[in-house]
């Protein structure tokens, strides 16, 4: 069985994913005795899915999954029901929280028995480097509301570096309803709430996480739309939690 399965999903990066590739492929090797690398291209409109398959034609644990635009969620559902490893890592592709972090969580899982691990941003020891004021404060104000309305005691859900037992991994993903298999394409990018949605899942079906403080550094982005994406993640956590009180979970 493959020990480590690596997750990226992928929009738009060709600026930065060849340069990502080579630094988790010049990393895995002395980490793991064997591993994957899985990366869903999100309907990207630029290079690419062209640059990863040319990286997956040199180097046989990479892969590339083309998947319609759904957006980052679903890209990563795709991602987690194709791995073969016995544990999934999720990483962003500007590989913003180096991959050498991915030491720090395998400790947890492995050595403490913890079902997922979750990076964070918040706490001691984490360090964000280079990131703009206005970001960090939406971050902050977004998180209290996720802590007030359904998620208490978790600091930094929207990290997106996150490490699973395979079988809890599968097991989650399999029960999403807003980012699961039923998705809808969409047309523009969409940073919406679905890391919330999965540790919202996971705490519901009584897996243990835990939160490890990472070295973060931002990224530029031109995909995030402050004021049209504040109202789409808060719109999906008010989802979550009416499903909730729905019973649309009511199998958990």
């Amino acid at each position: 069985m493959i020990e480590y399965s690596i997750v990226i999903p992928a929009y738009n990066e060709a600026d930065k994913i060849v340069s990502s590739l080579n630094q988790v492929l010049g990393f895995m090797p002395s980490f793991a005795d064997s591993f994957e690398v899985l990366v869903v291209d999100d309907g990207s409109k630029d290079a690419t899915a062209q640059l990863v398959a040319r990286e997956a034609s040199e180097h046989s644990e990479l892969r590339l999954i083309k998947n319609p635009h759904k957006g980052k969620g679903p890209s990563i559902w795709t991602g987690v029901m194709e791995a073969k490893g016995k544990y999934i890592y999720l990483a962003d592709a500007d590989l913003s929280a180096p991959i050498s972090e991915l030491k720090k969580f395998a400790t947890w899982i492995k050595d403490h028995d913890f079902d997922l691990v979750i990076a964070s941003r918040e706490g001691l020891g984490a360090k964000r480097i280079g990131e703009p004021l206005y970001r960090h404060l939406m971050g902050r104000v977004f998180n209290y509301l996720v802590q007030l309305i359904i998620l208490p005691g978790i600091k930094d859900t929207q990290c997106g570096f996150k490490l699973f037992k395979a079988s809890v991994a599968k097991d989650i993903f399999g029960r999403l309803k807003i980012y699961g298999a039923d998705a809808k394409e969409i047309q523009k990018s969409y940073m919406g709430a679905f890391d919330v949605e999965v540790l919202f899942l996971a705490r519901k079906l009584g897996y243990c996480i835990k939160q490890v403080p990472v070295i973060w550094t931002y990224a530029t982005t031109t995909r995030l739309n402050p004021i049209a994406d504040a109202i789409k993640m808060l719109t999906d956590i008010l989802r979550i939690r009416l499903n909730n009180l729905k019973g649309v979970y009511k199998n958990i």
